[in-house]
């Protein structure tokens, strides 16, 4: 996908390049290529079954690709194994779509985990941090809570902070506003906002959420089932008013094939586009 003079001279901190994701026989993404600038919000959307949290695990490194690679901050996630491998790692955060959290600790003792894992200090010194990164996402005073006495929205909240407790450059975030209210949605789309902002973190986050989308994302890419890849890129506004590949229509304008006229893909289409 080709880029506009501004985003050329970005830097590039996550370079997917050829990638193909298998299971077994089955093809899902076929050499898809993009790049995730430093300091955006960069949102992965498209229809079920179109291979989006499958893209998600192989950029954090859980799935291998059959081919191509993924390089985060001039390093290949997909090849790196011992020290080179947990060096990647601590660079990245993953809030998963449930929590994730462990029921039978604290909140506290879960942000902590990273720490405990990663990192040799002391129990002072990961109480301070852990407390730190909780207060960052609005939940002081939650410390010694138990998941359970969590609402869907802290549980979020919590998983975040967990998620940022080795200080990465790069959140992954998978379907962060899923099950809960509007109002709970929104209020988390300005956590990421300002965390964006103000800490500088890059975010990668897979979402059909379209109102997270027009929120928070500066760029996004559609993957789609039928072209096993990338089908339109660019930021929402641009391709809700300008593409002309039905489908990214009806994604973002919600409409029905007969609202539209019952256009079909045409194969050129299907080759994707891109917007700024």
């Amino acid at each position: 996908m080709s880029g506009n003079n501004a985003e050329n001279k970005r830097e590039v901190i996550i370079k997917v390049r050829d990638l193909t994701a298998k299971y077994g026989d089955n093809t899902i993404l076929d050499k898809i290529t993009f790049d995730v600038y430093r300091g955006e919000i960069f949102v992965i959307l498209g229809g079920s079954g179109c291979g989006k949290s499958t893209l998600l695990k192989h950029m954090i490194g859980l799935y291998k690709p059959a081919s191509g690679n993924v390089v985060i901050e001039g390093r290949d996630i997909s090849a790196a194994e011992g020290d080179e491998r947990i060096e990647i790692l601590k660079r990245i955060g993953v809030a998963y779509q449930l929590g994730a959290l462990f029921g039978s600790m604290t909140v506290l003792q879960n942000v902590m985990l990273p720490l405990e894992e990663y990192t040799g200090l002391n129990g002072e010194a990961r109480d301070l941090i852990g407390r730190m990164k909780l207060s960052l996402v609005g939940l002081t005073g939650s410390e010694d809570k138990m998941p359970s006495e969590l609402s869907g929205g802290m549980i979020k909240r919590a998983a975040l902070a967990r998620a940022m407790a080795l200080d990465p450059k790069i959140l992954f975030l998978d379907e962060p506003s899923a099950g809960l209210d509007p109002i709970t949605s929104a209020e988390l789309d300005e956590l990421i906002k300002q965390l964006s902002r103000t800490l500088g973190i890059t975010f990668v986050v897979v979402t059909h959420e379209l109102n997270s989308i027009y929120n928070i994302a500066d760029r996004v890419i559609m993957l789609d089932k039928s072209v096993k890849g990338i089908i339109a890129e660019g930021k929402p506004v641009y391709l809700r008013d300008h593409s002309t590949i039905p489908v990214v229509q009806k994604f973002f304008r919600r409409q029905t094939d007969a609202e539209l006229g019952n256009e079909e893909n045409s194969g050129e289409e299907n080759k994707g586009e891109s917007g700024t």
